[in-house]
């Protein structure tokens, strides 16, 4: 047998059903179990008195709970609840060796026996039932009273975990086969169930649905020892990682880490010894509301007696800022966070959770923010912060009421490292100790960056404006000039216009050098994508605009007088020429050229799409493509292939300003021609109109009378 040290056998409830708080706790650190996280397994045994169990805990575990001396007779020998660390099991197991049932020290006074089986049945993931061959089929002697007990009380333990009842039918004999046993057995077992009173939630809860039900059988040990060792050392086998899935003790889930199995346990046998109803997932999350709370606070004393943590806030606070305190403070305390966070990662999630921000975090912050207010101040006391800037009648910063913007300019990045270094990242400081950063003008702050904020959207929306209007301008210009040169030179123009006034506005500020420069260059931005979203816009309309373009060309000429269609010539002339422009416009939208490129484009298009130049059959048309050469596709807005489809769409659109126009000259010609027709028979009448009125004036003259 083991020594004591081994197995550290302890009293965990007397036979008064006093707990053993002290001996439990010694318990739990002699075998390091708070170590194990979530990763123990607990097994009790039960049975009537002088069945044997202490002698199977022995053989199975390598325990030393103390045995029955046969020769005293047959009377109890553990007192009790008792527990002890099973020796060479992996994971950790620990045995708990319940008293006897049925004993005659009790007498008819069964309530420590129900007490003892609910409370093994709310700690162990494994309980073990131990009883007599012989005993199988009958009433009191197989223990089915303690099964109904069992079961009954299993009713008042609200848990989703199962646990493995595992029978032990000891002292089997050839006489009567295993199966036999095990089948009368599990059909006692399940009529005991199916009389148990259950709550209408549990009417139709079967015994597999809250128990895996396992029996093994064990030669006698008085007459058949080494076959009894030889037996038990193979039951010993199923035991070692009964966590995996499919183990014995499978099931992890709600599993109360190891670190609070004290405290679990005191508090399940006080719940049951008031007869209380237990609830095991509220259990679960008092147990760890208490043990986070119990392991925050050793952290946070622990952190409180750091001699580094101390050093640093006394010097801060007493010299001001010191280099990198912020980092280094910080670094300390993540230390003692980490250890938290390792100790408790087995409690219940939102319980550690609040309990680190509540009891840890926010304690260990409230002393960083008193030192991190008085390095504030010694940064106050710096003779260049002495002078409070103010507003002058604009509403911006007046420089002239500064005596030493200079002197004050040039402190600011002192002021800035010293903040930095006594800022703890995360430290979730207070807004006005946070505010105080703001040395400049902590009162009107706000009301400077919203005058900074209105100024540049102001120019923002001036810029775009103007800069619409100019595009739409230049994108509509026919007069055969480059479009994306009239627009480069139009944003130049705009932005240095912009800059010149914003620059001046912002005088008034008193900004950094980088921070007006960042100003500047986002007002430029501002510009040039205000550019980039009109021209997108127009090239997703190009067809329309297209059209347009082409019914202006086409129906007016360069004085914008309307055409008159008298020749074939002037038909065709016009056609080309408003082909041109339209195919030109298509070109100026085809890409972006904000950025000065040299591109073939425009010829591309006009060799493609208006010369009339037979192609070879083998040549390759240069719009099959879907990239411009020497294009980027951030700057492609229309595809050659688009452009093509974009073509012959528009071509098919405005065919019928051509048709109409050949009708218009066509019926001018025919009228024409009627004319001519009845010209000379015009003629000769007026002829003979005049011969006849010449005669009718020769024939009244006097002379011509008789």
């Amino acid at each position: 047998m083991v020594k004591d040290e081994d197995c550290c056998a302890t009293h965990l409830i007397d036979g008064d059903g006093e707990f053993n708080v002290a001996g439990v706790d010694s318990f739990v650190k002699k075998v390091k179990l708070a170590e194990c996280g979530i990763y123990y397994v607990v097994v009790a045994i039960m049975g009537p008195q002088s069945s044997g169990k202490s002698t199977l805990l022995n053989h199975l575990f390598r325990t030393n709970f103390r045995e029955m001396d046969a020769c005293d007779g047959r009377s109890r020998t553990t007192k009790g609840v008792w527990i002890a660390k099973c020796v060479g099991i992996e994971p950790c197991t620990i045995a708990i060796d319940l008293e006897g049932t049925d004993g005659r020290g009790r007498g008819e006074n069964v309530t420590f026996e129900k007490q003892s089986a609910l409370f093994a049945l709310a700690i162990s993931d494994i309980v073990l039932i131990n009883m007599w061959c012989n005993d199988v089929g009958r009433e009191h002697a197989a223990n089915k009273p303690l099964l109904r007990t069992v079961f009954e009380m299993m009713m008042r333990i609200f848990s989703p975990r199962k646990r493995t009842l595992l029978f032990v039918i000891r002292d089997t004999s050839l006489k009567t086969p295993f199966e036999k046993l095990e089948f009368i057995l599990r059909e006692d077992i399940q009529k005991i169930w199916d009389a148990v009173a259950r709550p209408q939630a549990h009417k139709s809860t079967l015994l597999s649905d809250i128990f895996n039900v396992e029996v093994v059988a064990l030669s006698s040990y008085e007459y058949q020892e080494e076959k009894f060792i030889e037996e038990v050392a193979q039951l010993r086998q199923r035991f070692s990682n009964t966590i995996s899935q499919g183990g014995l003790a499978g099931d992890r889930s709600s599993v109360i880490p190891a670190s609070g199995f004290s405290l679990s346990a005191q508090q399940i046998w006080k719940v049951i010894k008031e007869n209380r109803d237990l609830n095991l997932p509220n259990h679960k999350v008092m147990v760890a509301t208490i043990r986070c709370g119990e392991i925050a606070t050793q952290k946070f004393n622990q952190l409180m007696e750091n001699r580094d943590w101390l050093a640093l806030q006394q010097v801060a606070a007493q010299s001001g800022p010191v280099q990198g305190s912020g980092k280094r403070l910080r670094s300390i305390l993540d230390a003692y966070l980490s250890e938290y966070d390792m100790e408790t990662m087995d409690f219940d999630e939102g319980v550690r959770n609040s309990t680190r921000k509540q009891l840890l975090e926010s304690k260990a912050f409230y002393l960083v923010h008193a030192a991190y207010a008085t390095i504030l101040e010694h940064l106050r006391s710096l003779e260049e912060f002495k002078v409070k800037q103010s507003f002058n009648e604009e509403g911006l910063f007046d420089s002239s009421a500064s005596t030493s913007t200079t002197s004050f300019e040039a402190s600011m990045p002192k002021f800035r490292q010293g903040c930095a270094d006594a800022t703890m990242q995360k430290a979730n400081l207070d807004s006005s100790i946070v505010g105080k950063k703001l040395l400049c003008d902590k009162d009107a702050d706000a009301s400077h960056s919203a005058k900074l904020s209105e100024l540049k959207v102001k120019y923002e929306n001036q810029l775009s404006t103007s800069l619409t209007e100019k595009v739409d301008e230049a994108l509509l210009e026919d007069g055969g000039k480059d479009v994306w040169a009239l627009i480069r030179d139009m944003l130049k123009f705009e932005v240095a216009n912009a800059i010149s006034t914003f620059s001046t506005e912002l005088d008034g500020f008193q900004l950094d050098e980088e921070t007006i420069s960042k100003m500047k260059q986002n007002l430029m931005n501002c510009a040039r994508n205000e550019v980039e979203k009109n021209v997108r816009g127009k090239a997703d309309e190009v067809l329309t605009l297209m059209k347009k373009r082409f019914e202006s060309v086409f129906n007016y000429d360069s004085d914008l007088n309307p055409r008159v269609w008298a020749k074939k010539k002037v038909i065709k002339t016009a056609t080309k020429d408003a082909h041109s422009a339209s195919l030109k416009l298509l070109a100026v939208l085809a890409v972006i050229r904000l950025n000065e490129m040299q591109d073939d484009i425009e010829n591309v298009l006009f060799s493609s799409c208006l010369k009339k130049e037979k192609k070879k059959k083998d040549s390759i048309d240069p719009l099959a493509s879907r990239t411009w050469n020497e294009v980027s596709s951030e700057d492609t807005l229309i595809t050659p292939l688009e452009c093509k489809k974009l073509w012959n769409q528009f071509i098919k659109e405005t065919k019928h300003h051509v048709q109409e126009a050949n009708k218009e000259l066509k019926a001018r010609n025919k009228w024409l021609c009627s004319l001519m027709k009845t010209v000379p028979e015009v003629i000769g009448l007026v002829l003979t109109a005049f011969a006849c009125a010449a005669e009718r004036v020769d024939s009244t003259r006097p002379d011509s009378m008789g």
